[in-house]
């Protein structure tokens, strides 16, 4: 069984910058889309960034121009940059793996919290 692992969240001031992790453990044959969810007290989850096995991201409009994703498939990891982060940025942040062609994995999230 996959289990994803998050890892780099923390308390920052506005306009700071945080870079979050995620590795995959267990037994797989590929890894193919990976992403990053956030949830916010009292709100749904949603998608922050994706990035396809051949590096082609996605961002939801809010991110844009502040935040990267980035992966290395060798060592299973995604990653993603955040810069000018803002307190509405506060939310625990999830890593989603899709792998072997059908299967999906959530880690069991990072806290980021950005100071006012």
């Amino acid at each position: 069984q996959v289990q994803p692992v998050e890892s780099g969240g923390g308390l920052v001031q506005a306009g700071g910058s945080l870079r979050l992790s995620c590795v995959a453990s267990g037994s797989m044959y590929r890894i193919d889309d990976m992403g990053w969810y956030r949830q916010a007290p009292g709100k749904r989850r949603e998608l922050v960034a994706t990035i396809t096995s051949s590096g082609d991201a996605n961002y939801v409009d809010s991110v844009k121009g502040r935040f990267t994703i980035s992966r290395d498939n060798a060592k299973k990891t995604v990653s993603l940059q955040m810069n000018s982060l803002k307190p509405e940025d506060t939310a625990v942040y999830y890593c989603k793996m899709k792998y072997d062609g059908y299967r999906y994995a959530w880690g069991r999230g990072t806290q980021v919290t950005v100071s006012s």
